[in-house]
C-alpha cells in the first residue's frame, strides 16, 4: 500500500519537472561594433558611436560650413588640401581681441600672400542663431581671406583643447599635420605667425 500511495506523487513531481523544461531560445549573434570611421584624437571629448565618429578629426575635417552668402557647405570640399600650408583662425563676433587680430591680419594678409602660397580661413563659432552678426561682420570688414560660419560648432568637438578661449589660429603643413598652435591674442602674433607660414617652405 505505501509504495502505491507515494506512486501518484512521483507521477505528479515528474510532470511538473517536465513542465518546467523551457526550450532556450537560439542565442543572436551580437554585431560587433564596427572600427570608428575617423581618426580618435586623444582630446576628443564625447561616445564614439558604433558607426563611427560623425565627424573627421584631422584636416580638412568634415564640418558643416555655411558661407556669407547662406550657401550650406562642407570643410571636406571647402578646406583645400593642395599641398600648402594652411591656417585656420576661429573667432567669434563678440570677441573683441579677435577683431583685433582679425583687422591685423587684413592689414598684412595682401603683402604675405605675394610672399608666400598659403590658404587661409577665418571661421566663425557663433551660435546660428547669431548667424546675422557674421554676414554682417563679414560683409563690413571686406577681408582678403575666406571665412566661413560653423554651422554646428562642429570644431569645438574635434579641435584640441575643444577652442576654448578664442581667438585661436592652427597652421597645417603641406600634410594637414598641426605645426603651430596659438590661443588668444597681442600685438604682434600675427608676426609670429607669418614667420612660422615661412618656416614650412
Amino acid at each position: 500500500m505505501k509504495k502505491l500511495f507515494f506512486l501518484p506523487f512521483i507521477l505528479l513531481s515528474f510532470v511538473a519537472c517536465q513542465s518546467q523544461q523551457v526550450t532556450a531560445p537560439p542565442v543572436e549573434k551580437v554585431a560587433t561594433a564596427t572600427v570608428p570611421t575617423f581618426k580618435v584624437p586623444a582630446h576628443y571629448k564625447g561616445t564614439i558611436p558604433t558607426e563611427g565618429l560623425p565627424i573627421a578629426t584631422d584636416y580638412p575635417y568634415n564640418v558643416d560650413l555655411t558661407n556669407v552668402e547662406g550657401t550650406a557647405l562642407n570643410s571636406s570640399s571647402t578646406f583645400k588640401k593642395n599641398g600648402k600650408p594652411t591656417v585656420i583662425l576661429f573667432w567669434l563676433t563678440t570677441c573683441y581681441p579677435c577683431g583685433l587680430e582679425l583687422k591685423a591680419l587684413k592689414e598684412k594678409y595682401p603683402k604675405w600672400i605675394a610672399e608666400e602660397d598659403f590658404n587661409f580661413y577665418a571661421v566663425s563659432t557663433d551660435f546660428q542663431k547669431n548667424y546675422a552678426n557674421f554676414t554682417k561682420r563679414v560683409s563690413e570688414s571686406q577681408w582678403p581671406f575666406e571665412a566661413y560660419h560653423d554651422t554646428n560648432k562642429g570644431f569645438s568637438r574635434v579641435m584640441p583643447g575643444n577652442l576654448n578661449g578664442l581667438p585661436q589660429v592652427f597652421l597645417y603643413d603641406a600634410e594637414g599635420n598641426i605645426v603651430y598652435h596659438k590661443r588668444k591674442y597681442r600685438t604682434g602674433d600675427e608676426d609670429v605667425l607669418f614667420e612660422k607660414i615661412k618656416a614650412l617652405k
